[in-house]
């Protein structure tokens, strides 16, 4: 076969360092427009991105050409490097965790995480971030150490 197709839709999830809310409310918008623009940006078709003021969450595919850790180290290089010049002074000690959740999902599936992640603002209002990680470990079916999830 001469061509070579991929459709590999993902769910990407990663906090801030130390699960701190740095990312301001008025800021989230625009974080998340420029977030899909940089996974546009290399050759990501990216559905959602949206999060609250700890953690982001991404309905993505893969592109062909690149690895999950290199797209990631990508995203939260560009999206770090945009907040401080928005903000300098907010920003400054702004980071994102070291880790990741990067989960497949099937087509059929898409609409349903779309809307999850539209809902994040009331879905955090009764639970935490690690909470809602550990729930998507086991909704995925991730085995995991507790001890290496957190940074």
């Amino acid at each position: 076969m001469p061509q070579s197709l991929s459709l590999v839709i993902v769910h990407l999830v990663f906090s801030t360092k130390d699960r701190i809310p740095f990312v301001l409310k008025e800021m989230r918008p625009r974080l998340h427009a420029y977030m899909a623009e940089v996974a546009r940006s290399h050759g990501c078709m990216a559905y959602r991105v949206g999060g609250v003021a700890d953690h982001v969450h991404l309905a993505l595919t893969l592109p062909r050409t690149m690895t999950q850790s290199d797209l990631v180290k990508e995203l939260k290089t560009a999206s770090n490097h945009w907040l401080e010049k928005q903000d300098r002074k907010s920003y400054a000690d702004f980071a994102w965790q070291r880790g990741y959740g990067m989960f497949s999902i099937g087509k059929s599936q898409l609409t349903d995480l779309v809307q999850y992640i539209e809902d994040q603002e009331a879905h955090h209002a009764k639970r935490t971030f690690q909470e809602e990680f550990r729930a998507l470990l086991s909704k995925y079916g991730m085995e995991y150490d507790e001890a290496y999830v957190w940074d």
